[in-house]
């Protein structure tokens, strides 16, 4: 009986082990079929960009790096270069197209971090992210050479700068006629180049406009300032006809330097800072001059004569000589002491506007004779 019983248990036992066994071996192979189905399904994606993914914005989702690649440039590259740098100066527009500056994105890049997102995880990851995929965008960054911007920056600077024309006299017929000034202009170049590569970028929906600020320059002498001249007040004379071609050009450089020269009230003339320094490349010859107790060779030989004749105006017009010294050497064209010599860099002639009113000062040759005229309101004439 005893033996029966046991019999019976192992005949129940395996009958319940059949049916199990086959369970496990249907979910063996539905486990291993999943699990094949999902590798190929991964593997699939394996070429391609995963779900979601964008590049600047662009869907390159289920897209080969070629096709990602393609796409990319129709999108960006081809549409950045229809794209202009707008500068608006005064009305004046100035432009220059994108295609100018080497535009480009880091495409090729981008691509191969995009590509390579989640492709590292394992298997089961990447299913998820397969599955439950996430929006994931990728940023491109821009390039571009700005030499060109630089240099259209730069060419319109040279248009719209202007140094200010201070007013000014114009002689004639006896009459005294005022010539307006006019003022300058400056372009805020630092700040026009700040605000245009601010706005520089990769995106291709605007250009970029930008309107550069001008400066106005006022002009030092005004007008208005000059119509109180209306008089004489000081004039002198001195002749060089005996003067070679070498001095007598020499003297009319020097001459026509200060010839229209406006000394405000308290301004200090410095013929040195006037008639600037005295070389070949600005037409001044070799011509005596007096070296202590000598005659010898120099440049700009013979000028001396300009500022002594400019001296002894200065002095009939009763304004104050500053810095002056006479010759080591009488000299033939004014009365001994009375002459102003003068050596670039060492030796100066200035004289101080010491009225309320402008000086203007007339310089001109005629007939070899050096003439200078300073003219200001009647009220100062001796």
């Amino acid at each position: 009986m005893r033996r029966n019983r046991r019999g019976r248990k192992r005949a129940r036992k395996s009958k319940l082990a059949v049916p199990f066994m086959i369970f496990a071996i249907l979910l063996l192979s539905a486990a291993c079929g999943y699990i094949t189905y999902n590798y190929n399904y991964i593997k699939y994606w394996n070429g391609l960009m995963y779900p979601g993914v964008t590049i600047g914005g662009v869907n390159v989702s289920e897209k080969t790096r070629d096709e990602a690649k393609e796409i990319l440039k129709h999108n960006f590259s081809e549409q950045i270069i229809k794209k202009n740098i707008n500068i608006n100066v005064e009305g004046k527009v100035y432009t220059l197209n994108y295609s100018k500056i080497s535009p480009k994105y880091n495409i090729d890049d981008v691509i191969n971090t995009a590509f390579n997102y989640g492709k590292s995880s394992n298997i089961f990851v990447q299913y998820i992210m397969l599955k439950m995929s996430k929006d994931k965008n990728f940023d491109l960054k821009f390039y571009y050479d700005e030499k060109p911007v630089k240099e259209l920056i730069n060419n319109i600077q040279s248009e719209v700068n202007k140094d200010p024309v201070n007013a000014s006299l114009e002689i004639g017929k006896g009459n005294l006629n005022v010539i307006s000034e006019v003022n300058g202009k400056k372009l805020e170049k630092d700040k026009l180049e700040k605000e245009t590569f601010s706005k520089m970028n990769g995106s291709i929906v605007q250009d970029v406009n930008v309107t550069a600020l001008v400066k106005q320059i006022p002009a030092k002498i005004k007008g208005e300032s000059l119509k109180s001249i209306d008089a004489l007040i000081g004039t002198y004379s001195t002749n060089y006809a005996a003067s070679s071609s070498e001095r007598a050009n020499n003297i009319a450089l020097a001459t026509n330097s200060i010839n229209g020269k406006i000394l405000m009230p308290g301004e200090v003339f410095s013929f040195n800072d006037t008639v600037g320094e005295r070389t070949e490349e600005r037409g001044y010859e070799p011509a005596p001059v007096i070296i202590g107790n000598k005659l010898e060779s120099g440049l700009g030989g013979g000028i001396c004569q300009v500022s002594t004749t400019l001296y002894n105006a200065v002095n009939r017009s009763g304004m104050t000589s500053i810095e002056r010294e006479h010759h080591t050497m009488p000299v033939h064209y004014v009365p001994q002491g009375m002459d102003a010599t003068v050596d670039y860099g060492n030796i100066d002639y200035k004289f101080k506007n010491i009225y309320q009113y402008p000086v203007y000062i007339q310089a001109y040759i005629s007939s070899r004779n050096i003439i200078f005229n300073l003219y200001s309101n009647s009220s100062m004439k001796n």
